[in-house]
């Protein structure tokens, strides 16, 4: 597994997103850590968590639980949503939450600092320097070793950068062949040294815990090119975002050990921007994969990449 740089630690280019172990329509336990087991023995030293990764209203936490105790991996979990156990999600970013939110994280967890607590997502009430704030405190306490910041604008972004410093090491933003609203924030973030962390890398290739019984086409670019070079979709697929920019560290869900698997496998193809990867498709635009195009197929016919 190669690997990239979150703040000035080197972890694996993918990482696991855990949410799918812990809500709606989750595996058995037992599955659950057999999935994180074969993440592990994949070569997978970052995962994603929650305190709001959970199904019923009365399992804050179920998703960090899962992951206590876990060596030689990073822990990335979030604060300030919430799941009320209707299928809803709240926003809850104020100071008071919010250090409340990590007190409950490092109990979870097993241990005395957290290697990186993300924002979950900016509250419309709370301003969001006091939500900084919050996490600046953490970060002064010894609780958090770095912050990131999740679904948030490259105004913000760039807010937090000027009010945190080199504390400030990452972004999540939903990002995928299906959802591109985020590439600003992906440029800014290589443009800043920022790790950008796509979540639901998959969609449009394919269904997420997130998308119910949303369908999924089966005929994009992506799908052909996994046909002919005799690989899954999702591989290509988070090749593919790994070749966007090296800052970029896609965690795709799993809730089975070959799923993930497969998922880790995808720097194989190597799709990179050094010297010794190979060329990697290019995006000319369109949605759902419509405008991947092989090396030597995109304008100009040289293979070169075109500005994203």
């Amino acid at each position: 597994m190669i690997t990239r740089k979150l703040g000035d630690v080197e972890v694996s280019a993918i990482g696991l997103g855990a949410m799918p172990l812990s809500i709606e329509g989750r595996p058995s336990r037992e599955r659950a850590l057999a999935t994180v087991r074969a993440a592990l023995d994949a070569g997978v030293t970052l995962i994603d968590t929650a305190d709001s990764y959970h199904w019923h209203a009365d399992e804050v936490g179920h998703n960090e639980e899962l992951l206590a105790g876990l060596k030689g991996v990073l822990i990335a979990t979030k604060g300030g949503r919430g799941r009320p156990g209707d299928g809803s999600w709240t926003v809850d970013a104020s100071p008071e939450h919010l250090k409340r939110a990590c007190e409950g994280s490092l109990r979870r967890l097993r241990v005395d600092v957290i290697d990186l607590y993300q924002l979950h997502k900016p509250d419309p009430v709370v301003p969001f320097e006091d939500s900084l704030g919050a996490l600046a405190e953490l970060h002064a306490e010894g609780k958090i070793r770095a912050i990131g910041l999740s679904n948030v604008d490259s105004a913000q972004i760039r807010r937090a950068r000027e009010l945190l410093g080199s504390t400030f090491v990452s972004v999540q933003n939903e990002f995928s062949p299906r959802v591109r609203t985020s590439e600003p924030e992906l440029r800014l973030c290589a443009e800043l040294g920022l790790a950008f962390l796509p979540w639901s890398p998959l969609g449009g290739i394919s269904r997420s815990s997130l998308d119910r019984a949303a369908s999924v086409p089966e005929g994009t670019e992506f799908h052909r090119m996994a046909r002919d070079l005799g690989v899954s979709p999702q591989r290509v697929c988070l090749a593919w975002l790994l070749s966007l920019s090296p800052t970029v560290i896609p965690i795709p869900g799993a809730s089975r050990p070959g799923s993930i698997r497969d998922s880790a496998a995808a720097w194989e193809l190597g799709w990179g921007s050094g010297p010794d990867e190979k060329e990697c498709p290019v995006w000319t635009g369109g949605s759902g994969g419509g405008g991947l195009r092989h090396p030597g197929e995109a304008s100009g016919g040289n293979g070169d990449r075109q500005t994203r």
